[in-house]
């Protein structure tokens, strides 16, 4: 996979009813502190501020999920935001997206808040979001990389 702003909307659009578009993913890419990891079936977007970090998004391709990718770009971005000087790294997830809540659990994250009707769910529906973190200063981070 490339790291243009189209195919990452491209990607985007295949993992979210909500995707962000490419001028999102433009305008994103030239902020400073924002780093992107990519894999051929998914990527991480984070942004770095000072000593904290921020996932902004994580997108697998549907076919791909559940192989350990998810699990793997969220490691690659708590190494990424640990050599860029963070000593947490932050989320949001939608409560009631069960995969996701596992995959970052598995990862070190925890919550530690909670954002009421932060999201926009089906049907008009608004959906809480957890806020998580990972203490990166404590936790050891080791690339789990191929």
């Amino acid at each position: 996979m490339t790291a243009t702003p189209d195919a990452l909307a491209a990607l985007h659009a295949e993992a979210f009813s909500a995707p962000w578009d490419a001028r999102a993913f433009a305008d994103l890419l030239t902020q400073p502190g924002v780093l992107l990891r990519i894999e051929a079936d998914g990527f991480i977007l984070i942004r770095v501020v000072l000593d904290e970090a921020e996932i902004l998004t994580l997108a697998v391709r549907p076919g791909a999920r559940r192989q350990g990718l998810g699990r793997r770009l969220a490691e690659r971005a708590c190494v990424a935001a640990k050599d860029a000087g963070a000593e947490t790294l932050f989320l949001e997830v939608a409560e009631d997206n069960a995969a996701a809540r596992v995959l970052y659990a598995r990862a070190g994250f925890v919550e530690i808040g909670r954002r009421k009707a932060y999201y926009a769910g089906p049907d008009a529906r608004r959906i809480d979001a957890l806020v998580l973190h990972r203490d990166l200063s404590v936790d050891p981070v080791t690339p789990t990389l191929p």
